[in-house]
């Protein structure tokens, strides 16, 4: 595989997490595998939907299924996506404490601090 194939598997698995909902139930998936309806009563929404998701995760590599009499368990197909999951995290925390104290630390300010020096 060149490396332009390798971005482009990259890229599509970084856009199949880039949606809250996917991003939710990999956060579930942590405890252990789960059904559909265990997904919909932790995060709401319709069967249909949660299913969507679980189908387009399960095609791109993310989950696997098992099936179980009439019931399918989703779990994680590679635990290190959680170790992807928790450094983005870190760094959207990261981020928004910097933004957050950055905000904090102009309040009171002038907007214009060259306007202050001639009072």
């Amino acid at each position: 595989m060149d490396s332009k194939d390798f971005y482009c598997l990259h890229s599509e698995l970084c856009k199949t997490l880039a949606n809250a909902t996917r991003q939710h139930i990999l956060d579930l998936l942590r405890e252990g595998e789960l059904t559909v309806g265990d997904i919909v009563s932790h995060i709401g929404g319709s069967q249909a939907n949660i299913s969507q998701h679980l189908a387009l995760m399960r095609a791109k590599g993310i989950v696997n299924a098992r099936r179980e009499g009439s019931y399918a368990y989703y779990s994680i197909a590679n635990r290190k996506i959680f170790q992807a999951f928790d450094l983005i995290s870190e760094v959207m925390r990261e981020s928004l404490e910097t933004r957050n104290r950055t905000v904090d630390g102009a309040v009171g300010r002038p907007a214009n601090e060259e306007d202050n020096r001639d009072a």
